[in-house]
């Protein structure tokens, strides 16, 4: 009897383990199971729970003669487990001792799981905080318009960065005789952008309002870096606009051969749908808060961006500030600032939350293009869920090349995840690839709905500005999600008549400046493709050549 009585406390102790909230055990065997079926309660130590329910199980079968109470518990014991263990480590199972489709189909069951608990209310994966929905927020302009500058104001001003390290920077930059850059450093992180004063990689960084938590995307101003703008431009829900209003920068950025107009079109093309339009530097010496100089460049600017096919009633806002100062960025100014004589909007961030949630792809299959890849104790990829939702353990495909792979870890801003939701920038870290195997423009997708992939495709392109003409046999770098490849014209199928929209019936012998028209590409090797109508933000294109933007367009048709 003794004996039987410590087996009953021994199992106490194993079963109220697996719930740091579960209620003291009472052995009542016609009860309900005994597990809550909560994963955020869940713990990480598979393993150790294996071995307890073993214990438990060999306890409760010696035990089943007494009334056979102990095979229901058993029974219950299973269904929880089976519940709980949504992301536990699919590692064990075997390529040698089961096709691929008994492991493809295992997965696919699994995911639809997740699926449906999925569509709970949304909660932090590591805390009991209601989820924040994730905006990403891409600042483009000329170089030297204050990009950086903006991004490390707002770091500093919503306590992303802490003060010692400003402290830091502001020092190192006084010694460098560049003061007024070292809020800029926030973003511009390697030694080559700061000793030049310009950004050439895509700065990251993060800050969260009470509502929202933001990614700040720092792209490169300068011609030069067109393609790393591209890349971060991509990623961006909201664009920014950076306007110097310093006499003679806003002439020069705007007017042929400035970057403003190209990157405002870029972000449109991309399909970037709402645009914020920031006139920095109002507190330099030649502006001085001057509201003619204010209209002076939203009324240049306005006209451009009807063109490229902004809304200026629903797409568009314009505001004054100074990122150095952090005029109208967080707080609004004192009544001795000039500019609240005409001026009477929210600030920036006041603005930003004003914003209604994104329309997002949660049930949608999954997407997520690479945008970087690097190896720290195994393979490491960065890039943002454009559809679906992906969760640690989950075996998923890297397309092109039609690799299984499993998610280890996850990360969003630096903070390890278990759950990552459409419109998320996240850090995974893969099992089944080498990082030598892995490129930018691949893209990780459902096993069920894996990403499209080809090498020949139609695409219906508008010419923007091309001195030459265009015909069979015509290379071009092809700019599409994250991916860079150059591609080769094989057929002029028609043109199309930019405002009736009709398709000519002639099959042109080749296409000029201003025209639309329908061309078939082909690529070098394989790649990851999404026509527009099934994917609209992988379906659009942009084609470059001798550092221009020579076309944009969308995917109509992959062929092969």
């Amino acid at each position: 009897m003794e004996d039987f009585n410590e087996k009953n406390v021994a199992m106490t102790i194993k079963m109220t383990k697996l719930n740091v909230n579960a209620k003291p055990f009472v052995p009542t065997y016609a009860g309900k199971p005994i597990l809550e079926n909560n994963i955020e309660n869940a713990p990480d130590d598979w393993e150790s729970m294996d071995q307890d329910k073993n214990i438990i199980r060999s306890v409760l079968k010696e035990d089943n003669g007494a009334g056979g109470g102990g095979v229901n518990l058993i029974n219950h014991f299973e269904e929880d487990m089976a519940d709980i263990k949504i992301n536990s480590n699919v590692a064990s199972v075997n390529n040698d001792n089961h096709s691929d489709g008994d492991y493809i189909e295992s997965h696919v069951n699994l995911a639809a799981d997740e699926l449906n608990d999925f569509k709970k209310p949304l909660k932090s994966n590591l805390h009991d905080e209601i989820y924040k929905e994730n905006v990403n927020i891409v600042f483009i302009g000329h170089v030297d318009a204050g990009k950086s500058t903006i991004g490390g104001q707002l770091m500093n001003l919503t306590g992303a960065i802490d003060k010692r390290t400003l402290e830091k920077y502001e020092r190192e930059a006084k010694e460098k005789s560049r003061e007024n850059w070292y809020l800029s450093w926030a973003l511009d992180t390697n030694q080559e952008e700061r000793d030049k004063g310009k950004t050439v990689e895509v700065g990251r960084a993060y800050f969260e309002t009470p509502t929202k938590k933001f990614v700040i995307l720092d792209a490169p101003g300068h011609k030069c870096y067109v393609p790393n703008m591209i890349s971060g431009t991509t990623q961006a829900d909201i664009a920014v606009l950076v306007i110097s209003a310093r006499k003679g920068e806003f002439e020069t950025g705007f007017e042929k051969g400035g970057q403003t107009q190209e990157h405002a079109m870029l972000a449109k093309t991309i399909g970037v749908r709402h645009l914020i339009v920031l006139i920095n530097k109002m507190d330099d010496p030649t502006v001085k808060w001057d509201h003619e100089r204010y209209k002076e460049c939203k009324e240049k600017l306005l006209p451009f961006l009807k063109k490229v096919g902004f809304n200026p009633k629903t797409d568009l806002h314009f505001m004054p500030v100074s990122g150095l100062q952090g005029t109208f960025l967080k707080y609004l100014p004192d009544k001795s600032c000039p500019a609240l004589a005409w001026y009477s909007g929210p600030s920036f961030l006041d603005y930003l939350e004003t914003f209604p949630p994104f329309q997002r792809m949660f049930d949608g299959p999954l997407r997520i293009p690479i945008i970087d890849r690097y190896r720290d104790m195994g393979t490491l990829v960065l890039g943002k869920i454009e559809s679906g939702t992906v969760y640690k353990g989950q075996t998923i495909y890297l397309m092109p090349n039609k690799n299984l792979v499993e998610v280890l870890q996850m990360w969003s801003d630096e903070v390890e995840i278990k759950k990552a939701v459409n419109g998320e920038n996240i850090k995974l870290k893969l099992k089944g690839v080498e990082e030598e195997d892995v490129c930018p423009g691949f893209v990780l997708c459902d096993i069920l709905h894996p990403c499209r992939t080809g090498k020949l495709f139609d695409v219906q392109i508008v010419i923007l500005e091309l001195k030459s003409i265009i015909c069979p046999g015509f290379s071009a770098i092809l700019h599409v999600h994250t991916l860079i490849e150059e591609v080769t014209v094989k057929i002029l199928i028609c043109l199309i008549d930019k405002k009736t929209g009709q398709k000519g019936a002639i099959r042109p012998r080749f296409v000029k400046q201003d025209q639309a028209a329908i061309i078939r590409l082909e690529s070098i090797g394989t790649i990851c493709l999404e026509t527009f109508k099934d994917f609209p933000r992988m379906g659009r294109i942009t084609l470059r050549d001798e550092g221009k933007t020579i076309a944009i367009g969308k995917i109509l048709k992959i062929l092969e």
